[in-house]
């Protein structure tokens, strides 16, 4: 018991010791082997809580100070009459068990009451010491900021709008750019699609593997789409143009044997021209000597002349 009691006082020792020494003698003692694990106890120190009354009431009292309303404007009312239960016959005010903390409606409606009842009190304080509660109508007040500098923000403001439409014009060009350069494309697409189909379908046909026709019904469509349409323009009514085209050439049907003679046109003979029927006028040309036709030297010719002069 005593050898236990001796190694006790020397482990307080000890600890005494080991308090008081710092940092780099501690990490000395720990590599040595002289500190375990098990030595060294945190003990949690129970706070006590000192509820000094006097200090407060002094405290509060150096608060205080003995001011006039006008200084402090602070009110303590209770909530105004509620006048809309009173009117629908209400009677049964609520008591303070009856209100519930967690209803919103109600801890509103209790705000606004107080409200009222701090406005209904102060009003005639504020107009008994001379305060004026409401706004002159010739009142000026000038404002926070100079005119310049509000111009210098209003150009910033109008700046930063002419970027926004900027750059949102250019949004919805890129996008019609996009829109038009796919249309295009589905339509090459389309174009190349139909072609490769048309050409098999000639080489099937070529080759005697079918006997049908129907990559013909395309065009053919293509024509009834155009002769509809032709139609439709010649109800509505024909331009000047095609007046004087169907004016001057007629309106289609059988050319063939228009120019033929008949009985009349072989009758009349008003239009002859005896000189120009033989040859007598001058329409046939220059003539020479013989009566010839004077003919123009070929090409050698003509080159041998030139080198002569």
């Amino acid at each position: 018991m005593e050898s236990v009691d001796e190694e006790e006082q020397l482990g307080v020792e000890s600890e005494d010791e080991f308090s008081e020494l710092s940092d780099s003698e501690l990490q000395e003692a720990f590599s040595k082997g002289l500190l375990k694990p098990g030595m060294n106890l945190c003990v949690d120190k129970s706070k006590k809580y000192v509820n000094n009354v006097e200090a407060m009431k002094q405290c509060l009292a150096d608060f205080r100070r003995d001011l006039p309303w006008v200084e402090r404007l602070d009110m303590t009312n209770l909530p105004a009459e509620d006048v809309l239960s009173k009117v629908e016959e209400k009677f049964l005010e609520k008591t303070d068990e009856d209100v519930t903390v967690d209803d919103d409606f109600q801890r509103e409606m209790l705000f606004y009451r107080q409200a009222q009842a701090t406005v209904l009190q102060a009003l005639p304080l504020l107009s008994k010491h001379g305060i004026a509660t409401k706004r002159p109508e010739d009142y000026f007040a000038e404002m926070a900021k100079s005119d310049l500098h509000m111009q210098k923000i209003r150009k910033k403001l109008i700046s930063k709008q002419m970027i926004m439409e900027r750059s949102e014009k250019a949004k919805k060009l890129r996008e019609q750019r996009k829109f038009g350069k796919k249309v295009q494309i589905e339509v090459i697409q389309k174009r190349q699609k139909e072609k490769k189909a048309m050409m098999s379908a000639v080489k099937k046909y070529q080759k005697g593997m079918t006997d049908k026709l129907d990559f013909l019904e395309g065009d053919k469509r293509e024509k009834n789409t155009t002769q509809g349409s032709k139609k439709v323009l010649n109800k509505k009514g024909s331009s000047g143009k095609r007046k004087y085209k169907d004016q001057k050439f007629g309106f289609g049907g059988k050319k063939s044997g228009m120019k033929w003679n008949t009985k009349d046109s072989y009758n009349d003979v008003s239009s002859f021209r005896a000189k120009v029927a033989h040859g007598r006028g001058n329409k046939g040309g220059k003539k020479g000597r013989g009566g010839k036709q004077n003919k123009r030297p070929g090409k050698s010719v003509r080159k041998k002349m030139k080198s002569r002069s």
